[in-house]
């Protein structure tokens, strides 16, 4: 089973990813994880490092074609990213998720993982740093991030928390490839 899971930061990927993997026994590949990494070991926050990569697009592009490789080489997995959906394009069999949320509900989110002070400031940063990824996307593979029809599920995780989205996937998921 290969599953992508994608959305806008805050929107709740990274917890649905991490429960269909335990869920289903499935190996999860955070790209969002790895970019976060890579600020950190330049002591860079996420909008610097996203500025950077627009200067540097050997940085996403190292990350996208390790997406690709993933996707199209191993089976059991979840990639979780911004441009997984994408990344699978062409695959058979693979299930494409976008989550999706209000930007207000996402930067509250991310004010609250980010231990952020100001929600003024981090809607500020949230909204920079989208902006970047949707240049970015658009000038290095022609992707929309806006277009959802590539998508098979598009689920709002405002209306529901990420156990009620849980399960919403895991009567898709077991719809498509019957009960593990």
């Amino acid at each position: 089973m290969q599953i992508t899971v994608s959305g806008l930061p805050g929107s709740g990927t990274t917890t649905i990813s991490r429960l269909l993997a335990e869920c289903y026994d499935l190996e999860l590949v955070s790209s969002g994880e790895i970019f976060r990494k890579m600020a950190k070991e330049r002591g860079m926050s996420l909008a610097e490092f996203g500025a950077l990569a627009e200067r540097d697009p050997s940085i996403d592009l190292e990350i996208d074609k390790n997406q690709k490789s993933i996707i199209h080489s191993r089976e059991n997995i979840i990639l979780e990213s911004r441009l997984a959906g994408h990344m699978a394009q062409g695959r058979p069999n693979v299930l494409k998720v976008w989550i999706k949320a209000p930007i207000l509900t996402r930067v509250k989110r991310i004010q609250k993982r980010e231990k952020s002070v100001s929600f003024d400031d981090e809607l500020k940063k949230t909204v920079e740093r989208e902006k970047s990824e949707a240049f970015r996307y658009k000038n290095y593979y022609g992707i929309d991030i806006t277009d959802l029809s590539i998508y098979d599920i598009v689920i709002d995780s405002e209306k529901w928390n990420q156990y009620q989205t849980l399960d919403i996937l895991r009567i898709a998921i077991d719809a498509l490839v019957g009960p593990e």
